[in-house]
């Protein structure tokens, strides 16, 4: 009865929710299946221009995502009379959202608090999907986990199978079939094959650049605009801190224009000029901020992305930031450096109001959009758990009203 394209945080929800209501669900993966400790192999590749972190695999993006679960846009999503208060509870309370245990709060996260807190910043940690008791603290989050001890979308999509969905993976969708203006099915291709499975309702759910792709051979032109959360890594030295194995991104900063975490790269090293610097020895905090939703997606899947004046200030302050943080908690402020500009959470390529309605279907009958893509504005904070919380929306929808 549905097919599911994706298995992100929006599919592989979609896919338990409505398999464990004894609906037919058929779920389309572009990537393998894999185990998480091997996600770090599907990173994907994009024009030089663009450095956009993304994988294709099972459970998308979720499996190198450091599983930050905050609330975002609630505000922002009342306006298309979107209210997502109760399916927020829901997936929080499915996923197990909660700030980690003081047992997994390192040093080098336990001084950026400190220092947060004491230069009177918006302070405290960050909302996760991390099981402690599985947790090694090894630092390898956006690797994919060693010991799956954090919740991605494979999970829920392995319920969905479970439940007696079924998936098929290193298959890519290529357009929808569309008769009288209604969904039919998909077009995809396996092994090299064109194919074609008919069904009765479709949901894109592949990421704002797969799922614009889709619309775009269906006839919807979307990926006019795109936004995606330009960030930074600033960093310096600090003798034998060893953050770099420690649970990434456990506190935040929530700045007006910019958000704050503690985030290891080994990028930064290349920046201090001490001959035995090692890993061990750096302390670093992302820096990221909402932009303004300005480039496009071009019909072979490359980014264009253009920074406004304000992107770029937003980003400034956030990095000075950084900075103070740093030097109060201990860096040589002579060593801080940063990382090359870089973006993550591509979205707002579908939006709510204009490519999709506010329960989230298109202008073709049962043909629904449930990624990033249909955001309206970027959120500036990670999108997972928003994402999670529309797509519970939606399949109760579906199931109350398909």
């Amino acid at each position: 009865m549905v097919i599911i394209v994706g298995t992100g945080a929006g599919g592989g929800i979609l896919a338990r929710e409505l398999a464990k209501n004894g609906i037919d669900v058929t779920i389309f993966e572009k990537g393998p299946y894999i185990e998480s400790k091997d996600a770090f192999d599907c990173y994907d590749v994009y024009n030089k221009q663009v450095d956009l972190l993304t994988t294709t695999c099972i459970g998308g993006s979720t499996i190198v995502s450091m599983s930050n679960m905050v609330r975002a846009l609630d505000e922002e999503l009342l306006d298309y009379g979107i209210d997502l208060s109760e399916a927020y509870e829901y997936v929080e309370d499915l996923v197990g959202v909660h700030d980690l245990d003081d047992s997994h709060i390192g040093k080098g996260t336990q001084l950026f608090l400190d220092a947060g807190r004491e230069l009177g910043l918006k302070t405290m940690k960050m909302p996760k999907a991390i099981r402690e008791e599985d947790c090694i603290q090894c630092g390898k989050c956006a690797f994919g986990c060693p010991v799956n001890a954090k919740w991605s979308g494979k999970d829920f999509v392995d319920e969905a199978v479970e439940a007696g969905a079924t998936l098929i993976c290193d298959a890519e969708v290529i357009s929808v079939s569309i008769k009288d203006m209604e969904a039919h099915g998909v077009n995809y291709v396996k092994d090299g094959e064109r194919k074609v499975l008919l069904d009765d309702l479709v949901i894109l759910a592949a990421g704002a650049i797969g799922s614009t792709l889709i619309l775009r051979q269906t006839g919807i032109n979307a990926g006019t605009r795109i936004f995606f959360d330009p960030f930074v890594t600033v960093g310096g030295y600090l003798k034998d801190i060893n953050f770099n194995t420690e649970v990434q991104m456990a506190g935040l900063v929530v700045g007006k224009n910019f958000v704050l975490s503690p985030h290891f790269s080994s990028f930064i090293r290349q920046n201090i000029v001490y001959d035995d610097v090692e890993d061990k020895d750096i302390l670093s905090i992302m820096v990221k901020t909402a932009d303004e939703c300005q480039g496009q997606v071009y019909n072979d899947g490359s980014v264009f992305k253009d920074n406004t004046i304000e992107d770029i200030r937003y980003l400034a302050e956030g990095v000075a930031t950084a900075g103070m943080i740093l030097e109060k908690a201990g860096v040589d402020p002579t060593t801080i450096g940063s990382t090359v500009y870089r973006g993550a959470h591509p979205g707002g390529t579908a939006p709510i109001g204009k490519i999709v309605d506010s329960n989230l279907e298109t202008d073709i009958d049962n043909l629904f959009v449930c990624d990033a893509s249909v955001l309206p504005i970027s959120p500036g904070k990670p999108p997972i758990l928003t994402i999670l919380a529309l797509a519970k929306r939606l399949a109760d929808y579906i199931i109350n009203n398909k």
